[in-house]
Order: C-alpha cells, then structure tokens, then sequence
C-alpha cells in the first residue's frame, strides 16, 4: 500500500532546540575557559541548575553524548576518558566569533583584493600585449609570437625577434600577507578584568574572516608576553595569560620578520593588546617596568611602529580596553605608524570606536 507514514516528531524538535540553545552557552563557555571541556561542563551544570536550561526529556547527559555523536568534542586519547574540543568545535567557535564580533559581513569573492590594475598579476585574460623587457617568459603567448615572426620576416629567413613576442594580458590580484599579533601578559586579567577572552574572540573573529574570504591570502599567528612566538590558528580558544610582562616590540621584531619573507607585495599587522608596552630586552636580560608607561620602552616601541611605516606596512589595533592613559598610548603608537586603531570596552565587542590616521577619520561603529 502507497501512503504516507506520520510519527510524533514534537520531542525530537524540541530536543533539538534545546541542544542548540545549550551548544551555543557552551561554545561561550569552552572560550572562557580556554577550551577545558570538564570546567566548561561544570559550568554548565551549575548555570542548568539555577535556570533550569534542560528539560525532563533532555538532560545535560543527553547534551554530552550528542555532542560525542555529532564530533563536538572526544577523548583525549585511547588511555585517557578526559574529553577535548574536536576540531569541529573549534571551526564552530570561530564562526561564531566571526558573528559576534563583526555580525554578518557581506561576502566577497575568495581571494577578492582586486584592482583596476592591468599588468604582472595572476589572472590570464583573453587581451595580449607587446612583450616588453622585464615580462615573464611563461607568459609570453607562444603560438601568436611564432605568427609574428612568419609575416614578419617570412619563411625562407625565419627569426624570432623581441619585437615579435606578444604576452597574454593579466589582471592583478593583490594578495595580503597578515600577522596577527595577540597580547598574552598578566595584565590581561589583572585586578579582576578578563580581558584575554574578548581577545580571544576577535582573535578567532580574525582569523575567520581572513582564511574564509581571502583563501589566497597568508596569515601568521604570533603571541607576545616577554617574548614573542608563533602559533596555529587552531591554538586559539586554547590561549592563556601567562605570569608575563608586555614585550610589544618582541611581538612587531618577529611579526616584521615574517612579513620580510613574504613575497606579496601588501603587508600588514593586526595587535590585539590592552595597550601597555612594559617590557623590552636589551642583550640578554629583560628591561621591564611595569608601573605606569616607562619613556624608554615607549620610545622602542614607537620607533618600530615607525619603521613599519618606512617598510609600508600598517597596524591596526584592537585596543581591548578603555582606560584613559592606556589609549593615550595606542593613539601615539597609531600616529607614529600612520595606522588604524579600534577601541573596544570588554563587554561591548560588537561596539568600536574606529580611528584612521592616515586618512584623518573617526567613527562610532555598531554591530
């Protein structure tokens, strides 16, 4: 017999309702506890308690097993029960960092830094042009340049000069190479404010929105605290601050070393920091000052911010704090690289207070 079959599928959406309702609060609690699945889940636990976020029906043991089922989280190896972020929920914090932080970006074409410009790029056209020197050999259009060659000087004393090469046209795609700098000093979670997790969060913001829209674009991760260091994009949930100092001029030292090796031609640096610069190393030992803005580490580090500009590569900071002194310093440390600075209170990423000094504008953004 053909027909229809019908089920109650009432608890099944509803489950599923309160799965994403709970998948969401742990995400934010995953990135507050740099990705420690069993405080997250205690979390959890007590947050359920006081809300009454599940229901009779389901349970945050149910919650656990779908995210095991659907490839949230797992072991952490064969001989160890403690549970890991798995790199789906990994993928899945940074798109919703991406949402958080910048809301819903209109999508560009992959790799979509495009110009008006005609000449050495990397996208052949239909168009071909005279060969002039300093082309390169492998675009030069070797059936239309032999043609050349035939009616120019015929058959019988057949040459191939330079002025019968013709090279297929391109348009240039300008490829970015990025650094993204992230403060990891004490003073991230000092006197009680955490301000690693909203750095956290812009970090992953950046990172998404970089890898997803401009796949043709490099983009190195590096953390700052007495020294500086790379790391994965996949490490990001994971960061924590560390009984450090700010050694900022580390952090633009090794992030303008890797941009030297990078061959495009357009650089720049993102930093996200609380502002405060409180280290730097001369020799083999730290000069460190952590009471106020020290003139000499100040003075170091406007001097690269200087030479970033000389090399044509602009900072823009995310300031993840509001104190008055403290933006002092980035609004120096802005002017002196001709750069850009968003300001940001920690309860209100959605919310910057833009400043470009290199075109002299100032605005108020809102997500």
């Amino acid at each position: 017999m053909i027909g229809w079959k019908f089920g109650d599928v009432g608890n099944q959406d509803k489950d599923n309702n309160v799965f994403d309702r709970l998948l969401k609060l742990f995400k934010e609690l995953l990135l507050h506890t740099s990705g420690d699945v069993d405080e997250a889940l205690s979390w959890l636990t007590e947050l359920d308690r006081q809300y009454k976020l599940t229901t009779p029906e389901y349970g945050l043991a149910d919650f656990i097993q779908d995210l095991k089922d659907q490839g949230f989280i797992r072991s952490k190896d064969a001989q160890s029960p403690e549970l890991v972020p798995a790199p789906k929920m990994e993928l899945a914090m940074r798109k919703k960092a991406l949402e958080d932080v910048f809301g819903d970006i209109k999508k560009s074409k992959a790799g979509g830094h495009n110009t008006r410009l005609e000449g050495r790029g990397d996208e052949l056209t239909s168009e071909r042009r005279p060969f002039v020197f300093g082309d390169a050999l492998d675009k030069i259009a070797m059936s239309e340049s032999l043609k050349n060659a035939q009616v120019n000087h015929g058959i019988d004393s057949f040459k191939l000069s330079e002025n019968d090469l013709e090279v297929q046209e391109t348009y240039d795609q300008s490829q970015m190479s990025t650094v993204l700098m992230i403060d990891i000093s004490h003073s991230m979670i000092l006197y009680g404010e955490d301000r690693i997790t909203p750095a956290k969060r812009v970090a992953m913001a950046l990172s998404e929105y970089i890898t997803t829209r401009f796949p043709k674009d490099t983009l190195d991760i590096l953390v700052f605290g007495n020294d500086a260091w790379t790391i994965e994009i996949k490490d990001l949930p994971y960061l924590q601050v560390g009984p450090y100092h700010t050694n900022t001029v580390a952090g633009l030292q090794l992030a303008m070393d890797i941009l030297r090796k990078r061959r495009s031609s357009n650089k720049q640096i993102f930093m996200i920091t609380d502002g405060k610069p409180t280290c730097i190393k001369k020799g083999k030992k730290y000069y460190q000052n952590s009471f106020g803005l020290d003139r000499t580490i100040v003075s170091r580090t406007l001097n690269l911010a200087q030479s970033c500009r000389k090399m044509d590569i602009p900072i823009t900071t995310f300031m993840i704090a509001r104190d008055p002194y403290l933006m002092n310093f980035v609004d120096q440390f802005t002017k002196a690289n001709q750069g850009k600075a968003f300001y940001s209170s920690l309860d209100g990423l959605g919310s910057f207070v833009f400043r470009d000094y290199k075109n002299n504008k100032s605005r108020k953004s809102n997500k």
